[in-house]
């Protein structure tokens, strides 16, 4: 089977044997092509800031750049397709014609999973195996499923510079990062994953490119305005003059990850900091396209992480199918067990200092924390809209991501910040919510290996970056000496890459042997307990019992119940009464009576009260 997306610019492979190169520079005064090095040859202007080449030279495997001259005086600078299916030679260097029909796919009966069967792994594809590639992955897919994982989801793959970055810098949002292997490497991880029974999922990047190897402002400065900015300066026009374009820019890009890769969703990046006035907004009709285009013939997900709680981007319709996304990434409840478990208070976790079992209790049960409470982190601002109507699976929980272990100054992940009984109770409580659970890379076994923030720019740029980061760390009581800020990691060195690769040795080790043994445990009672049911929940229900500690019950139906007592503190607790139903499952050790009216620490138990 093959599979290929077409859209109106890059380079397509025409039946003829022809290749048609395609790029929108309404900038430019003149626009050419050097196709495997020969002399450039005019592209023809064929309206509204369009140029065009069909060639009878190039083919699949042709390297090619575009030659640029623009009235604001560059003359005959050289890029590369912002539409690249494929880079070799890094951000600034030739483009690759890639013709998408000659890999043959073999899985054609895929259909994906349904969203409720998710349980989603982050993968870093250059820190996840010793080899750094989507041809390793491929060996740990047995791995993956064994656990429980039915979903994977890989950190950003567009093109970045240099040999390392966590992905959020891409230039180039069509071209897998040649790092990492080239296009069919990825189709057969895919192809892979699926026959593995698992999802693929991907990280894209739709509020700003990288600083560096982004020359639409040369070409193209219409992709960008002035009426909004983001912390990367101005902001993607997606709702001025000329916005069609980018915003079919974006679509296309969404569905070419989707059609043209198989894969079964994407995560969107921050899109708080994707700024549009129009109606529909991109966010709305980026999913409406995705799901009329593709939504039919087999199950999309697509996920937002996004630090307004904009809720009616997740609404469901009457028979319970997204409008727009399946989920949104909960960051209110990873910071509220982090305030539990670690006693943090600095930055963002200020705003879950104020008693954080109840802001955990309302994320369990109802979503978000900030309903459109105001959040003192962001100077007393309102935050978040009404949640509790949304069912349980429109919130993807974690203890740990790429975000919440990397935005640390040394990226120290929560094994070394927290006691082991204190994480063992949460991870029970959080594996066995109803929400999405997401684990991050070597989290199941208690991987140790720091994942600091890395990336690989070079001259002014690597050292603004690596000022940068140290700087942003000055307001934390921990490093207001300037000596401890410049032991913080510097991101463009090569050895904080490597300190972030798994060390798979480890799990050989009875510890993280019993660790893992934990993660696979409920995943597994999740997938035969959990998910059959999640469909029925109506109603939740939770109640503070103590400063660390909490009840919450989940309507399964008019038939059941799902309880769970948790508490993530040291010190036992009085009941009112033994809890009610059949005891699923507890974490203390060489334990599965029912917990008494003593509860003890570091103890979470989950039952199931039927009738």
């Amino acid at each position: 089977m093959k599979r290929q997306h077409r859209m109106p610019f890059g380079a397509e492979c025409l039946p003829d044997g022809k290749v048609r190169f395609r790029l929108w520079a309404p900038a430019a005064q003149q626009v050419s092509i050097i196709i495997d090095e020969r002399a450039p040859i005019p592209l023809q202007p064929v309206g509204e800031g369009w140029y065009e080449h069909v060639s009878v030279q190039a083919h699949a495997g042709s390297r090619y750049r575009y030659q640029i001259s623009n009235r604001f005086g560059v003359d005959g600078l050289c890029v590369p397709d912002p539409a690249s299916r494929y880079n070799p030679g890094d951000v600034h260097g030739f483009s690759e014609v890639i013709d998408p029909t000659a890999f043959e796919w073999q899985d054609e009966n895929w259909r994906g999973r349904p969203w409720e069967e998710a349980v989603i792994y982050e993968i870093h594809i250059g820190t996840f195996t010793p080899e750094g590639t989507f041809a390793a992955i491929e060996q740990k897919l047995d791995y993956l499923a064994e656990l429980g994982v039915t979903a994977i989801e890989l950190m950003p793959v567009a093109d970045f510079p240099g040999r390392c970055n966590w992905g959020y810098d891409g230039t180039l949002l069509f071209a897998p990062d040649s790092i990492y292997g080239t296009p069919d490497d990825l189709k057969r991880l895919v192809q892979s994953a699926h026959r593995h029974g698992l999802m693929v999922l991907l990280d894209v990047v739709y509020n700003h490119f990288g600083p560096e190897g982004n020359y639409l402002h040369t070409y193209a400065p219409h992709f960008f305005t002035e009426r909004h900015h983001t912390p990367w300066g101005a902001a993607i026009n997606f709702d001025g003059d000329d916005s069609r374009i980018v915003r079919d820019f974006y679509i296309h890009n969404a569905l070419y990850w989707l059609e043209e890769y198989h894969l079964d969703g994407l995560r969107l990046d921050a899109v708080h900091a994707i700024l549009d006035d129009s109606q529909p907004d991109i966010l709305e009709e980026l999913a409406q396209t995705v799901r009329s285009v593709l939504g039919a013939e087999r199950a999309i997900h697509l996920i937002l992480e996004n630090d307004h709680n904009t809720a009616h981007y997740l609404a469901r319709a009457q028979n319970g199918q997204a409008d727009y996304y399946d989920a949104q990434w909960n960051d209110d409840a990873h910071h509220a067990f982090h305030v539990l478990l670690t006693s943090e208070r600095d930055g963002y976790y200020a705003d879950y200092n104020n008693e954080p079992i109840r802001h955990l209790g309302r994320c369990l049960t109802e979503g978000f924390a900030y309903q459109g409470e105001a959040s003192a982190y962001r100077q007393n601002t309102p935050r978040g809209e009404p949640s509790a109507q949304l069912p349980p699976v429109a919130f993807v929980n974690f203890l740990q991501n790429h975000d919440q272990i990397g935005n640390r100054a040394l990226g120290e992940r929560l094994i070394l910040l927290a006691p082991d009984d204190a994480l063992r109770a949460a991870t029970t409580l959080f594996l066995l919510s109803p929400s999405i659970p997401l684990l991050f890379m070597g989290e199941e076994w208690g991987a140790r290996d720091p994942f600091p923030f890395f990336c690989n720019f070079s001259g002014e740029l690597a050292e603004a970056v690596t000022a940068g980061r140290r700087k942003e760390f000055a307001r934390f009581e921990r490093f207001h000496d300037p000596a401890a800020r410049a032991a913080i990691p510097d991101p463009c060195a090569v050895s904080t890459f490597e300190q972030a690769k798994l060390n798979w040795q480890a799990m050989n080790q009875p510890a993280h042997a019993e660790w893992h043994m934990l993660y696979q445990t409920l995943l597994t009672l999740r997938q035969r307990i959990i998910v059959p049911r999640l469909h029925k929940i109506r109603r939740a229900h939770f109640e503070v019992l103590a400063s660390y500690a909490l009840y919450a019950r989940w309507q399964i139906g008019e038939e059941a119940q799902w309880i769970v007592f948790a508490n993530l503190g040291a010190t036992p607790i009085n009941l009112s009464a033994a809890p009610q139903g059949s005891l699923i499952y507890s974490n203390q050790k060489n334990s599965q009576q029912p917990i008494s009216e003593i509860f003890p620490a570091f103890t979470v138990a989950w039952y199931l009260k039927e009738g």
